[in-house]
């Protein structure tokens, strides 16, 4: 986000479905329009007010066919933006630049998936090159793992922490009723009876496979006083594409989000100390333990603290994590549902509430090509 547009927009609708079992739920349109439509009511905007729609990712359905679908007469904006689940800051941020710079004014950010419409195999060609697949290396879970080895074995990370941080999503999940896991706590027994998928990682630090849709409604900050809901601001929101000079000596063992975290904090004007409830995307727990760290939560030498069920569930916890289940224990729908909770969390609507939540991370796509966070605020931060 460029200097200057800290607090200009901000999230005043959020609409979706529940999550359901991969292949169970409705079409795909049908799921979006009712999640758009949702975000929209939510709001208390009419859908036809909408000019503009992002997305990310491999999704089918377009802007201008939502705005045929919607009735929408003045359609202004409409971008999909690259990656995996790093996309998604890549869709806010470009709905607030379009705001921001009067290209629109009441933007969707949008993903749906119903996957015996949308399958995956457009994720394995976009992420996975023939040097990958050369190698039988064809999913998240394994390269996730490779480098969740990396910080294990170099830095001497324990284990310990990919549980810790397991447990703690899937305590949040069993308290989600939309969730997949609803009604389901992870024991530590129950955790350690689980398969190895790939070593060091378990069936339940792996994302959950589901059909589903969700939306954000994004405008001004102005306007999105005057609607129903108290707004989420947008503080900040950064991208950065993955590399070996990501910022970091030993590039392997981190997720890529060094730059673009310290650009957060420098242009929202505050660190991960004043951060009192994230987001993180996980395809698998790895990759988005060492997002925090990129984010500065903590470090390699003190993970073992840091990383405790303890710590990491609302509402006592110092740093409640995926408070609505996240990929692993909601379910997966390209981690859209994970921003949705960032801004219920500012409103106070969250099944796992953090008291006083005032400032909301939402970190998009650990170890992506092209990673991603935004920050989101109460009015008091601007």
């Amino acid at each position: 986000m460029i200097d200057g547009m800290k607090g200009l927009t901000a999230v005043a609708g959020v609409g979706g479905t529940r999550y359901f079992k991969r292949g169970t739920g409705q079409a795909e349109k049908r799921m979006l329009l009712e999640a758009v439509i949702g975000a929209c009511r939510d709001a208390g905007l009419d859908p036809r007010e909408v000019d503009g729609f992002t997305t990310y990712g491999d999704g089918h359905d377009e802007g201008p066919v939502l705005a045929t679908a919607l009735g929408i007469k003045d359609f202004r904006f409409s971008v999909i933006s690259t990656g995996g689940g790093g996309g998604i800051a890549g869709a806010i941020a470009a709905a607030s630049a379009a705001i921001s710079t009067g290209i629109a004014e009441n933007v969707i950010v949008y993903r749906a998936l119903a996957q015996a419409e949308s399958g995956r195999q457009e994720f394995v060609r976009y992420h996975y090159t023939s040097l990958y697949r050369a190698q039988g290396i064809v999913s998240a879970v394994q390269t996730g793992s490779l480098r969740t080895r990396r910080m294990l074995d170099a830095h001497g990370v324990p284990s310990s922490v990919i549980e810790e941080f397991t447990r703690a999503v899937h305590f949040h999940g069993s308290r989600n009723p939309d969730g997949l896991a609803y009604g389901q706590p992870l024991s530590p027994e129950k955790y350690a009876a689980g398969r190895m998928i790939v070593e060091p990682q378990r069936v339940y630090d792996c994302s959950r496979e589901a059909d589903g849709a969700f939306a954000i409604l994004i405008t001004s900050s102005e306007r999105a006083r005057s609607l129903r809901q108290a707004p989420a601001y947008v503080l900040g929101v950064e991208q950065s594409g993955y590399g070996e000079d990501a910022g970091n000596s030993d590039p392997y063992a981190y997720s890529g989000f060094g730059p673009a975290a310290a650009r957060l904090w420098r242009r929202a004007g505050c660190g991960p100390e004043d951060v009192d409830v994230v987001q993180v995307y996980e395809n698998t727990a790895g990759p988005a333990i060492q997002a925090l760290i990129d984010h500065g939560f903590t470090t390699f030498a003190n993970a073992e603290k840091f990383f405790t069920f303890e710590n990491l569930v609302a509402p006592g916890g110092g740093l409640p994590v995926n408070t609505a289940g996240g990929n692993m224990a909601a379910g997966f729908v390209h981690g859209m549902g994970l921003p949705v909770e960032a801004v219920r969390q500012i409103r106070g609507t969250s099944c796992n509430q953090v008291p006083g939540a005032r400032r909301s991370l939402f970190i998009a796509g650990p170890q992506a090509q092209l990673t991603g966070s935004v920050l989101f605020g109460s009015e008091p931060d601007l």
